[in-house]
């Protein structure tokens, strides 16, 4: 092992094949092993080995990935540099593999290859002389250097000069210390090793054997490396940080990435503390925000690089910058524009046509009205989405969907503190960022569907959001600044306010998006749906014409819902239909056209049958019921038979509608002799000696609310007089205990539901008389109205003839109240 002071490599080393990095003499570098034959040279060499001479190993640079060449061995550079392992460390994740510590001790060539497996061992030749090693690159030039001398003098003294111009690193302070006690002969290689190069250059050193040939190929790098310096010094005195920005030539050591100067400018263009700073003063943000990035950005530049926080608050930084706090969008303020764009994008929704309009007018009249928080309520499929994509498009604004449904994490809304891992701000500033302006159109869909877990309430984040006396100073847990949303025009849809907590609903103002007629179904469907249907399909109108009385046969035989979903669901079953003919190459006629749709399924439904079918017996009523999915009529039915004067309610009823029944049967019983209502055995109480069942068909559906109660009083009426209930009246109210009908809601969706089944006759609450003037010309024309104030009225209409009893309520004395 030692010759005359020096160290002799052994004359068989195993070889460590790498593509990497390249080792040169005097540095130390890691490599990453993990292909099968350096694997076996590390557990069977390395790792087994007790003496000096065992961790002494060669390192070749290859031309191929060590992965691929377990069968073949890839060819191996000429020149390659003994080394000492100086640590081995292993690991399985993600894959086993080993990391070696090598320090390079000298150059060898290969002589010839004695095995290839389980690992290369081979025959080598020693190249440099390590005991020759001796004179210091500080001594000046000798007469017996010659040129040789003048080279290392040269290139001693820029490398001086390289140091001198970035001393700001500690790794580079210390190897100015080192430099004078380097020997000549090791410090092209050392220096080579040290500053950005890439690994063909380092091969080029490695390949030069002669001293003087070495001097040459590495003076040119280090030459290229004080000018990238003094071009980075001028930049740093050009720009307003530069006493606070380290950036180092040199490589940190032990480390087997290298880089060219040019990708360390395209870095340190990209890592630029100046232009986040010209970003932030360009922002034109608020004083208060400005201030707390100006302090992160100071927070930043003092930061190395490979702290975790240093992503975290660039990221912060990026987000402030590019939230828009001054950027909006000019409203379109042509009102006769906005109405026939509204008009060509929706049929009928006349109450948010108005509505919007309205906010145009007044915003062309004062600039500064805040946004309004507007909530579509309606069953599904009526076009509320929408409708809020119409109105963005009206306005000129930039429209941003967000969906809430599901939704159980006030972080949604409010965002994490930048404490946590992962944080991120809440979908409300994402979606400012998305559009980029701070006045857009943002569409909260579904806001009746919002959870409640551990993790906060949502909807109680959602209330500084949609309060107009607030949303002025949002603030967003992540950004921990205070935003200005007033200017955003929110509009959240549901499908029914009862799961809205009241606090949120008190926040929005409730536009009612009832159902469709059948007549604004036949023209939704012939402007908007068999249209898109036929592009989707890609069949031409030729192809595939459906006359309006298809179209009225397929929505009052085969859909039976508010929307239109259903009904283009059905459209696009006979564009299918169409297409199969013509992709078979038939020609399609306009009587094939007229009859595809009879091979629709009939809709299953209580009213498919004639509503007259079912009242053909006493004791039988027709209600109206409002739904989130839209009105529907809703059948009443009662038996009785020999008891003790028990009631038996079934057919999901909630607590209202229990209640209902309790006050019907009270108000029967009490006015039992006035209407001539008798029992079972002829007795005036008419549950003396009777039980009474009441049932609502379709009992899987839950039925409460407060608007049964007219509809139990005329049908336990019918039983108890043995007097049929009129075959075309359907009713809808609620009552009290001494027989005042009381007003209830959903009245247009529940008039639409009762002229969709055929009704001819609706009565109604008193007091909902006004909400009559919503309903369609054409609706009022076909239905007969009648508002009742008492349950004598309601009686009296619900039956042929009036009913025994009520005209003699009349002549009651009315007691006048004092009070």
């Amino acid at each position: 092992m030692t010759s005359g002071g020096g160290i002799q490599i052994p004359s068989r080393l195993p070889l460590l094949l790498t593509h990497e990095g390249v080792l040169l003499p005097g540095s130390t570098v890691r490599f990453s092993v993990d292909s099968p034959r350096n694997m076996h040279l590390v557990s069977q060499r390395l790792l087994k080995g007790t003496s000096l001479k065992s961790t002494i190993i060669g390192v070749i640079p290859n031309t191929r990935d060590p992965e691929r060449d377990s069968d073949e061995l890839p060819t191996l550079h000429k020149i390659g540099t003994a080394g000492i392992a100086v640590q081995v460390v292993g690991s399985n994740w993600p894959k086993p593999h080993y990391t070696l510590l090598i320090t390079g001790l000298c150059r060898f060539s290969v002589s010839s290859l004695l095995k290839e497996r389980p690992f290369v061992l081979a025959e080598v030749k020693q190249l440099d002389k390590l005991e020759q090693y001796t004179t210091p690159a500080r001594e000046g030039v000798t007469a017996e250097d010659g040129e040789l001398g003048e080279l290392s003098q040269k290139f001693y003294q820029a490398a001086v000069q390289v140091c001198m111009l970035d001393m700001s690193v500690p790794v580079v302070a210390k190897f100015r210390r080192l430099l004078d006690s380097l020997p000549r002969e090791t410090l092209p290689d050392v220096v080579a090793s040290m500053i950005r190069t890439s690994n063909k250059e380092k091969l080029q050193v490695l390949d030069a054997v002669s001293l003087e040939e070495r001097f040459k190929k590495a003076l040119p790098m280090l030459t290229r490396q004080i000018e990238g310096l003094k071009l980075l010094q001028k930049t740093r005195k050009m720009s307003p940080d530069h006493e606070n920005r380290v950036t180092s030539i040199f490589i940190f050591p032990f480390s087997f990435k290298n880089f060219s100067l040019e990708e360390e400018d395209e870095d340190d263009d990209g890592d630029d503390t100046a232009a986040i700073e010209r970003k932030v003063h360009g922002a034109n943000m608020p004083e208060a925000a400005l201030r707390i990035c100006l302090k992160e950005l100071k927070r930043l530049k003092k930061m190395p690089q490979s702290m975790p926080e240093y992503a975290l608050t660039r990221n912060y930084l990026d987000l402030m910058v590019e939230l828009p706090w001054s950027k909006s969008t000019k409203d379109c303020l042509d009102i006769r524009a906005a109405r026939t764009l509204l008009d060509n994008d929706h049929y009928a929704m006349d109450k948010l046509k108005r509505r919007v309009l309205e906010y145009l007018a007044v915003r062309q009249l004062k600039t500064s009205l805040k946004g309004p928080i507007l909530c579509f309520v309606g069953p599904p499929g009526v076009g509320k989405t929408s409708v809020g994509r119409s109105i963005a498009r009206t306005l000129g604004r930039e429209f941003h969907r967000i969906a809430l449904g599901g939704v159980c994490d006030q972080s949604d809304i409010r965002g994490h503190r930048r404490t946590y891992v992962g944080s991120m701000p809440g979908r409300i500033i994402n979606g400012l960022k998305t559009v980029g302006v701070n006045n857009p159109v943002f569409l909260l869909d579904e806001v009746d569907k919002l959870g409640k877990s551990l993790q906060g309430d949502p909807a109680a984040a959602l209330l500084e959001v949609l309060d107009p006396e607030q949303n002025h100073s949002f603030t967003d847990h992540y950004l921990n600044v205070a935003f200005d949303l007033s200017q955003v025009l929110f509009i959240a849809t549901a499908n029914t306010t009862a799961t809205i907590p009241p606090a949120l609903l008190d926040r929005m103002e409730v536009l009612q998006v009832p159902g469709y007629t059948q007549e604004e179904k036949v023209e939704i469907a012939h402007r908007h749906l068999i249209p898109n249907q036929l592009e989707q399909h890609g069949l031409t109108p030729q192809q595939l014409q459906i006359p309006q009385e298809s179209t009225q046969d397929i929505i009052s035989r085969y859909t039976r819902e508010a929307g239109v979903r259903s009904l283009e669901r059905k459209i696009g079953a006979i564009c299918r239909a169409v297409a199969v003919k013509v992709a078979e190459g038939h020609k399609v006629t306009k009587r094939d056209c007229s009859d595809l749709y009879t091979s629709l399924p009939l809709f299953l439904f209580s009213c498919v049958l004639k509503v007259s079918e079912r009242l053909t017996l006493p004791g039988v009523a027709l209600g109206l019921a409002w739904t989130p999915l839209g009105g529907e009529i809703m059948f009443v039915e009662a038996s009785r038979m020999e008891g003790e004067g028990q009631l038996t309610l079934t057919g999901q009823l909630g607590d209202v509608m229990k209640e209902s029944a309790h006050l019907a049967i009270s108000w029967l019983r009490a006015n039992a002799k006035t209407y001539q209502l008798t029992n079972m055995v002829g007795g005036p109480d008419p549950l003396d000696g009777t039980d009474i069942h009441l049932h609502f068909p379709a009992g899987a559906v839950t039925k409460d609310g407060p608007s049964a109660g007219v509809t139990i009083v005329t049908c336990l009426a019918s039983l108890f007089s043995r007097r049929l209930v009129r075959s075309d009246v359907a009713m809808t109210g609620e009552i009290t205990l001494r027989g005042l009908v009381l007003p209830v809601g959903g009245i247009k969706d529940k008039v639409l539901a009762a002229h969709r089944a055929g009704v001819k006759r609706v009565i109604l609450p008193k007091r909902n008389e006004k909400d009559l003037e919503e309903l369609p010309a054409n609706v009022r024309a076909e239905l007969d109205f009648v508002t009742a104030g008492n349950l004598d009225e309601v009686l009296n209409a619900a039956f042929d003839g009036g009913f025994p009893g009520t005209a003699s309520t009349h002549a009651r004395p009315q007691l006048t109240s004092k009070l």
